[in-house]
């Protein structure tokens, strides 16, 4: 057998494994995607608000260290779901793990475009599961 064919076989059967994986997480990763973008650019627009110097370096490096903590945050996820969500039968527990990861990220959003347009304003949206009716805390100063 000829070698090119054994590591093109071996490959074909690793990524046919990972593209089964990941399958079911593909939109998480879209979602996380967008959560990126959208907190880039209200933390760019906060950072101007309070007069700050825009380091485009450290911004891609903060981006990219971002991408690859959802990464990592999807992949245990999509493995909690494996080994614990088939077998004791709760299909939705990657979705509970990752909306805590998403909703500290929506928090980030939320208070990166109310300080850009500059209130001080505080979200919180782990309070909806708290049963607390309001989850808008406005700063006096």
């Amino acid at each position: 057998m000829d070698e090119r064919n054994v590591i093109g076989g071996f490959v074909a059967a690793i990524m046919s494994n990972l593209l089964d994986f990941m399958e079911p997480l593909k939109w998480f990763l879209l979602l996380g995607f967008i959560l990126i973008i959208v907190d880039l650019r209200f933390g760019i627009l906060a950072a101007k608000a309070r007069g700050e110097v825009i380091r485009p370096s450290r911004a891609i490096r903060r981006t990219a260290n971002k991408i690859i903590d959802y990464l990592c945050w999807i992949l245990v996820a999509g493995a909690m779901g494996k080994a614990f969500g088939i077998p004791f039968d709760v299909p939705i527990l990657p979705s509970i793990v990752l909306l805590v990861v998403y909703g500290c990220e929506i928090n980030s959003c939320y208070g990166n475009y109310f300080e850009a347009h500059g209130k001080k304003v505080k979200i919180n949206i782990f309070k909806l599961f708290a049963k607390k009716a309001d989850i808008i805390e406005v700063k006096d100063e």
